[in-house]
């Protein structure tokens, strides 16, 4: 019998221990999966609205608790337009409303007409509204697509009637989802007249970024710009709680199935002490030994890790169902996470089975053969 045919024969004979080991690591993967997938889908959703306008960079109020929450001053946008190598930059009002079920997160966008092409909005159809009209709104082709609208259409967002003029586009999946509105009317609409959300910065041609965002940061110490997902936490502390939290479930699912994979294997080396005797005793080296417990531990996690992909799986679909996270959680499966995931599998069986791997590699022959 092969090396290999050993180890499967051993896991066999002992179907239900090692099934029970599997569903241990299938937990901890799930739980690795799903959360994983939860906060990369979490960032990707905030640095799309972060990315709504066509921009070099971003700035933010530096700390804010969640990255719509922020206020930037209307002086403070005046100041970055008049950074030395600022090509143009764009402060817009950014809110959500609940437009029910369908529409949970639905992006409502304050921008001033002449903003609009800096800020990469292209006009299918219609026109824009006038810089304070009360009523006028411009409406994204994803949402226009939703909500069946057409030039003329009236539609009521939350309290508040609308008129539709325009149809834009913005190569962004969430802007185009939401709508455009004139800037004093949102700022009034949500009592923040004079502040903006978010201002977006272009910088003028052979010109360093960096250098201007220096320029801005130094300038502006209240408020923070943003070029990257590693740096978006600085303007959103929920985001790093968030990423708090990834981390902590990460590791206590680490915990929980090494030491499943410890408890089986333990329970595995007590059994088998005369087998483990009888190996070594027809020349088995301390090496082979330990390789065979902590093999079969790999094998088991490999089988834990396929099982606990899939549950993973069924836990997200879950998740998208939860009220809370309507609207805002759309899944990405990013490849490294299922990558992290067998990673963590295999660092449990490696944590599990170590110390029962050198107890059955320590033990003298003739010692382990007396046992009954």
């Amino acid at each position: 019998m092969s090396y290999v045919g050993l180890i499967l024969h051993n896991l066999r004979s002992r179907f239900l221990r090692s099934s029970v080991t599997a569903a241990a690591v299938a937990i901890g993967v799930a739980a690795v999966v799903a959360l994983s997938v939860l906060t990369y889908s979490l960032q990707q959703t905030a640095v799309s609205i972060m990315e709504t306008g066509r921009a070099d960079f971003t700035v933010a109020q530096f700390g804010a608790s969640d990255i719509l929450n922020g206020s930037i001053d209307s002086t403070d946008v005046a100041g970055i337009k008049k950074t030395k190598g600022v090509d143009s930059a764009v402060g817009v009002y950014i809110a959500t409303a609940n437009l029910g079920a369908s529409q949970p997160f639905f992006l409502e966008i304050g921008i001033a007409p002449a903003d609009q092409a800096p800020f990469g909005v292209t006009l299918s159809r219609g026109r824009s509204y006038a810089p304070t009209a009360p009523n006028e709104i411009m409406l994204g082709y994803r949402a226009a697509r939703h909500f069946g609208a057409e030039i003329g259409t009236v539609l009521k967002i939350e309290e508040r009637r609308f008129k539709v003029v325009g149809i834009y586009t913005t190569g962004n999946a969430i802007g185009d989802d939401g709508a455009m509105f004139p800037l004093p009317t949102l700022q009034s609409w949500h009592s923040k007249p004079g502040l903006v959300t978010l201002v977006f910065v272009r910088v003028a041609p052979n010109t360093s970024i960096r250098a201007v965002r220096h320029r801005v940061d130094a300038n502006h110490p209240q408020l923070t710009t943003m070029q990257s997902l590693t740096e978006f936490g600085r303007a959103d502390r929920n985001l790093v709680l968030i990423r708090a939290a990834q981390t902590g479930g990460s590791l206590l699912a680490l915990i929980i199935g090494a030491s499943g994979v410890m408890n089986t294997a333990l329970l595995s080396f007590y059994e088998r002490i005369r087998e483990f005797g009888l190996l070594r005793s027809v020349g088995w080296t301390r090496r082979r030994l330990c390789a065979l417990v902590i093999g079969e531990a790999v094998v088991v996690a490999f089988f834990g890790a396929a099982l606990g992909v899939l549950a993973g799986f069924v836990a997200v679909r879950g998740l998208m169902r939860l009220p809370q996270l309507v609207g805002v959680f759309h899944p990405a499966y990013e490849s490294a996470i299922f990558g992290r995931a067998l990673g963590f599998a295999f660092a449990m069986a490696l944590l599990g089975a170590l110390y029962p791997a050198l107890k059955a590699a320590r033990l003298v022959p003739l010692d382990a053969l007396r046992k009954e």
